[in-house]
């Protein structure tokens, strides 16, 4: 599985596009919110003759949801999420002006997605994994075969994600991180929703957050 990281919005949020020798391809958190943003996404498929397939978010705070209906519209697939937030993702309009994103569009999920599922795509399988405290319904990505995780706000290189939003728990998150992300392999890598890429190994030895 080939992971393309392609980062937008001022919130400067990592969006994600898996794909194998297939070209069938899945946009996970989707943050392209200006023209220019959807149009470097849109090139980045065609250029590589990719078929979008599936449209994942990890979790529904705004700077991950941004570009979910452009690219529902835009590929004809629906929108996947946990359950547990869909609140999040609902609450979105009430705030999107106040963020500076006057021209967002609601794009609500078409199914959900839960601990254990399977998420497959041309020759490549990924484990759903529920690791709430980020957010109620977090979810994360393991790809088994190729020791990667798409993290979304979980586990950041140096640090974790932020629990003072609403629906965000610190201890829940701590107990995420140790019980679904450390019980992985050391050398699995974490692809996380801002900044640069990680394995869980370095975490275990160096986060100063799960010393």
């Amino acid at each position: 599985m080939k992971v393309t990281c392609l980062t937008f919005n001022p919130f400067q949020e990592n969006t994600y596009l898996l794909h194998d020798d297939s070209k069938e391809c899945v946009i996970v958190d989707p943050g392209c919110y200006e023209r220019r943003e959807q149009d470097q996404l849109k090139k980045y498929i065609e250029d590589n003759g990719l078929k979008v397939v599936r449209l994942l978010n990890t979790h529904c705070h705004i700077d991950h949801v941004l570009g979910n209906k452009f690219v529902a519209d835009t590929y004809g697939v629906g929108l996947e999420i946990h359950q547990e937030d869909e609140q999040v993702l609902r609450a979105v309009p009430t705030y999107a002006s106040n963020y500076g994103f006057p021209q967002y569009a609601e794009q609500l999920p078409a199914s959900y997605l839960k601990e254990g599922d399977t998420v497959k795509f041309g020759n490549t399988a990924l484990e759903v994994i529920f690791a709430p405290g980020h957010a109620p319904g977090h979810v994360v990505f393991y790809n088994k075969t190729d020791r990667t995780v798409i993290g979304g706000d979980v586990l950041f290189q140096g640090s974790i994600g932020r629990t003072d939003l609403p629906g965000g728990d610190f201890d829940t998150l701590i107990q995420s991180i140790r019980t679904k992300l450390f019980t992985l392999p050391d050398e699995v890598t974490v692809y996380p929703g801002h900044g640069p890429e990680t394995t869980i190994g370095y975490e275990k030895k160096y986060n100063p957050f799960l010393r």
